[in-house]
């Protein structure tokens, strides 16, 4: 039979506790907790991008719950979040959701704003004023890439034809030849 070193014993301990003590604190920090209470809300997005099981619910920056499921509504196409708030923060009927983006490289959270109604949300309710997320790299590609007929493909953007605001249309006209623009009286 193999007798044990006294001194890989005593190594072989501290490794657990080491071990021991990051669980803990990854569990302290997920906000997962040993008994902490927590209510199930939902909210409806055109946009997800990004956005994963277990991602951060927050106000305010601060962590008060996570994402626990996300599907697609097979009759609408849109993404329906579900998630947990924690059991001492009593959201408003108007408050909103916003898929936000942690810096600029960062992952995805669900921001969550309180609104001002005295409705309070119960558990299983669905938040209804949200904004999905926005995606960057087609943000970035539409300006560093743009169409090739060169007109812009943003809508409401005025183009080369579109009228000058109310107001200015006299005195202009001898911009367009070279001439100086004479102050509107």
């Amino acid at each position: 039979m193999a007798r044990h070193n006294p001194a890989e014993l005593s190594v072989g301990a501290v490794v657990l506790a080491i071990a021991g003590a990051f669980l803990v604190f990854a569990i302290a920090n997920t906000g997962q907790g040993f008994g902490i209470g927590a209510y199930p809300l939902h909210a409806v997005f055109d946009h997800v991008d990004g956005l994963a099981l277990g991602s951060d619910v927050r106000i305010a920056g601060v962590k008060i719950g996570s994402i626990t499921g996300i599907k697609l509504d097979p009759k609408t196409y849109l993404a329906d979040v579900h998630f947990s708030v924690a059991d001492g923060i009593q959201l408003t009927d108007d408050s909103s959701a916003t898929v936000s983006t942690d810096g600029l490289l960062g992952g995805k959270y669900l921001a969550l704003a309180t609104g001002g109604d005295e409705k309070i949300l119960k558990p299983g309710d669905e938040i209804t004023i949200t904004q999905g997320s926005i995606n960057l790299e087609g943000l970035i590609g539409k300006y560093l890439f743009p169409s090739p007929t060169g007109k812009s493909s943003k809508t409401g953007d005025a183009g080369p034809a579109a009228a000058p605001p109310a107001g200015q249309q006299s005195g202009q006209s001898g911009a367009a030849s070279g001439g100086s623009i004479a102050p509107l009286k």
